[in-house]
């Protein structure tokens, strides 16, 4: 590497050295030996030694079955380490530069940007949903090791730490390692909902609970120059969660479990206020306050002190409530907190007294705190999104119609089922008997709601619903939320995720808002999800990114057309073949507008941890969100001109057309698929708590989109983030077309976020390891495709060079073309066993268990090496 990462390599390597330590220590000199031997036989391969890579493969495959798991282990490990010290790295290194692009964004706008910048602060909405997606392949109990190794590399970085203190971190470095090595990797069950909340809960207790009163002071530090801070009356960032309430496809989240997960929210968030109350009640020991503070502090000689005792006895309270609740005994619910507006209100309070009293500088400390968390987080910690399939909403109104004799509701056209809905939700009595005994999916169904109907409003983030295509699935939703009782009017967001839903996403957007009674309920306002992986997983990267930009665009017009108030939720995966990349890249890359209603986000699976996991790498994470919200509403990105959409028009065609023809249409693809991938063995693996099928007797087709493209970010053939693109690009630049790409590159940030992130991919994929594993597991009559595949993957690179006349890939990001590079010699060897594993599990009827507990032990340390699995 180059000397400016000198830092970077001496504490991998001194990882690396702690790590062989503890190997030496529990397995013996010898054992440490063979890996480093390994290690240096992976490296040298990678320069293109032939006898070397032989000896490797040959080292690998001939491994006794009781060296296959500490062998697994190292090499994971290593990756976990070498993860560690590079965010760790790029945090400290890269934290000033974000905080000099937000300057370099204010110190640039011209008087009319100056002039809308208060507008845009006091409209600035950021919500970050964590879901529960399973490509979170580390336990939680090394993660918390894992953030502890963090701490120490940065009190090491220390240039005044004294010899007894640096041996004393050493130490620590040394123990927690070891503890790593010691732990078993992989989970022995499932995650429960409820466990995948927790760790949710988790993410903000260690991390977003400082990071957020940070981030915040930050931005106004800079903002202060305009004499702006963000606004008082709400946080400009908030977070919701779908763990727990996601029960698309996840029989295991039912409203029992939903409501238990509220409460423990409620619990989390009461607990952390009483935490931060206590040492603040200590402070406040003045004795000056207006006359509201006085009567709240009974005219006491300490009446700060004596109000936010109330407050404390109240947060007290509230816990024992819920305590009661969830050991399911009857509670006590005098004198608890359960609206955010009454815990605000005190503080809010003390704080106007302090200033009244010429005390600003005591008010601007842990209480400001304290009231920026309660207005991001509430009492009830992170708002809850409820999501469920359209198909299931439809079974249950149509056990009803069938039950009160009023025919199939499945049967009726689309007209009839608003019409009949319609009636229903003008109506004045109740639809479904109280009495009536449905089946067991409809009861369940029926639950939700009534679970959701009995939420303060602050509790609940918005009402999902996947595989919309009618206003009915809509207004079915707002029927069962009648029924139920609801008191307010809960966002409702139809999802669109096929590539014909995004292109029908506008029709059913107008067609919804030509509803009068829906037009009512929404009162101005329209949540739309559009879906990245279903939409790829569909149609290939290029035809779904195109697909998403036309539908957002058409969705930004309706809501200016109509006056409504428009909000975007991208549910964007951490692969780019489920809509990852870079925040800032991806937001400037949208149509203009479309951040206009503010910005709903989903943050799934390991990058939680990668962009939230430690206070100082969550505020770099958002303070990234806000000045790409800010570049966009000042200086939006272009409209495309209408060759530009010819242009994407013509590749979008074309990708498609090449993605389907060997998705769905070479005869060979699905047992190929099935092969060359631990496709059938992942399951296996105890990710998260939904199953990876929707259907369990169901083929590729209704594989969910992570497990589809974890399977081949494991062979690192990554099919489904390039399959299409290549051919695209070839046939534009055989058209004589090149000259226009190479503007769209230079002008429009939408086409150029899409090859830049095309050519990351193409740099972690490896068509040698490809190769291998078609010949280690695949049938010798499915190696055509296998062939026809790489040599796609090479045209691909090959084109992608030609337009960017780089002469490797990632030239011009060296930082991730070396990070790549550093793993290769880790993540090589974990491959080549992955593929020997894979041979001798399937050669047998029950594999042994060596041989399944070192599967998953490669499964997550390549997902480990390739940073971004799902």
């Amino acid at each position: 590497m180059a000397d400016q990462y000198g830092a970077l390599k001496r504490q991998v390597h001194m990882l690396g050295d702690m790590l062989g330590q503890t190997i030496a220590h529990d397995q013996g000199e010898a054992y440490l030996d063979r890996i480093e031997a390994i290690r240096q036989l992976a490296k040298a391969a990678r320069f293109g030694d032939r006898a070397r890579r032989d000896e490797l493969l040959e080292t690998l495959t001939s491994l006794p079955d009781d060296e296959l798991v500490p062998v697994a282990r190292a090499f994971n490990q290593f990756l976990n380490l070498a993860n560690i010290a590079e965010q760790h790295f790029s945090v400290t290194n890269n934290m000033d530069s974000v905080g000099r692009r937000l300057d370099e964004l204010l110190a640039g706008l011209n008087a009319e940007q100056k002039a809308k910048l208060p507008q845009v602060l006091k409209e600035m909405d950021i919500e970050l949903v964590l879901t529960a997606h399973p490509t979170e392949v580390t336990r939680r109990t090394l993660i918390v090791k894992y953030d502890e190794i963090a701490d120490c590399l940065k009190a090491l970085e220390n240039p005044n730490i004294g010899t007894s203190e640096q041996q004393k971190w050493q130490d620590r470095l040394r123990q927690l390692i070891a503890q790593a090595w010691h732990t078993n990797e992989i989970r022995s069950a499932r995650p429960t909902p409820v466990d995948e909340a927790k760790w949710g809960f988790a993410t903000v207790e260690n991390a977003l609970w400082d990071a957020v009163p940070d981030f915040i002071r930050q931005c106004n530090a800079k903002l202060g120059q305009f004499e702006l801070e963000l606004p008082w009356e709400k946080s400009p960032v908030r977070f919701a969660s779908w763990m727990g309430g996601d029960r698309d496809g996840n029989p295991n989240v039912t409203a029992k479990i939903t409501e238990r997960v509220l409460l423990l929210a409620r619990w989390t968030a009461a607990d952390l206020f009483l935490r931060d109350i206590s040492p603040l009640i200590s402070e406040l020991s003045m004795h000056q306050a207006n006359s509201e503070v006085m009567a709240m502090g009974d005219n006491s000689k300490e009446p700060y002190r004596v109000a936010l005792r109330k407050v404390r006895r109240q947060l007290r309270n509230t816990i024992d409530y819920i305590e009661a609740t969830l050991r399911g005994e009857q509670a006590d619910s005098d004198d608890i907190l359960w609206q955010d507006e009454d815990f605000l209100k005190p503080l809010l309070a003390v704080h106007k007294s302090l200033y009244e009293c010429k005390m600003e500088q005591i008010a601007d400390g842990p209480l400001l705190d304290m009231i920026i968390r309660a207005r991001c987080f509430g009492l009830n910690l992170i708002r809850l999104d409820i999501r469920q399939d359209s198909g299931r909403h439809a079974e249950a109104v149509d056990e009803v119609t069938r039950y009160l004799g009023l025919g199939s509701y499945l049967e009726w056209d689309e007209a009839k089922r608003q019409q009949f809905l319609l009636a229903e939700l003008n109506s004045k009595r109740p639809l479904i008997p109280r009495n009536w005994q449905p089946g067991a999916d409809t009861q369940e169904v029926l639950d939700t709601f009534a679970v959701v109907a009995r939420q303060p409003k602050e509790a609940l983030g918005i009402y999902i619903i996947s595989m919309a295509s009618q206003p009915s699935d809509v207004l079915a939703v707002a029927l069962f939320f009648k029924e139920a009782g609801m008191q307010w009017a809960m966002p409702i967001a139809p999802l669109f995720e096929t590539l014909d839903d995004l292109n029908n996403a506008a029709d059913v957007i107008t067609a919804l808002l030509d509803v009068p009674w829906y037009r009512d309920y929404a009162n101005h306002h329209q949540e739309v999800m559009i879906g990245y992986s279903d939409s790829a997983k569909d149609a290939g990267v290029i035809a779904a990114a195109w697909a998403q930009y036309r539908a957002q665009e058409a969705l930004v017009n309706i809501g200016k057309e109509r006056g409504i108030s428009l909000r975007l939720f991208h549910g964007r995966g951490g692969t780019v073949g489920r809509g990852g990349g870079p925040a800032q890249g991806a937001i400037l890359s949208q149509p203009p507008g479309s951040v206009d209603g503010g910005l709903r986000v989903t943050e799934q699976g390991e990058m939680i941890r990668f962009k939230f996991g430690q206070p100082a790498i969550a505020v770099n994470s958002l303070m990234i969100y806000i000045t790409a919200i800010l570049e966009a509403r000042l200086s939006p990105p272009p409209e495309p001109e209408q060759s530009w959409r010819e242009v994407m028009d013509t590749m979008a065609d074309d990708a498609c057309t090449a993605y389907r023809a060997v998705v769905r249409g070479h005869k060979d693809f699905v047992p190929y698929f099935r092969a060359a991938t631990p496709e059938q063995e992942l399951a296996s693996l105890p990710l998260g708590s939904r199953p990876s099928k929707r259907r369990p007797d169901g083929g590729v087709e209704s594989l969910r989109a992570i497990p589809w493209i974890f399977s081949w970010t494991q062979n690192r053939l990554m099919l489904p983030a390039w399959l299409g693109a290549g051919q695209a690009l070839r046939n534009m630049i055989e058209a004589g077309r090149q000259q226009e790409l190479e503007t769209l590159y230079q002008r429009w940030p939408f086409f150029k976020a899409r090859l830049d992130m095309l050519e990351m991919v193409y740099m972690k994929t490896d068509s040698e390891l490809s190769a291998y594993y078609d010949q280690r597991l695949v049938p010798e009559h499915l190696w055509p495709l296998g062939k026809q595949l790489r040599a796609l993957l090479h045209e691909g690179i090959h084109t992608l060079l030609t337009l960017s006349k780089e002469e490797f890939l990632m030239d011009q990001d060296p930082w991730l073309q070396e990070s790549i590079k550093l793993r290769n010699p880790y993540t090589d060897p974990l491959n080549i066993l992955q593929a020997e594993l894979l041979r001798r599990a399937r050669a047998s009827e029950t594999a042994p268990e060596p041989v399944k507990q070192a599967l998953m032990v490669t499964m997550a340390g390549i997902a480990a090496g390739m940073r971004n699995t799902g």
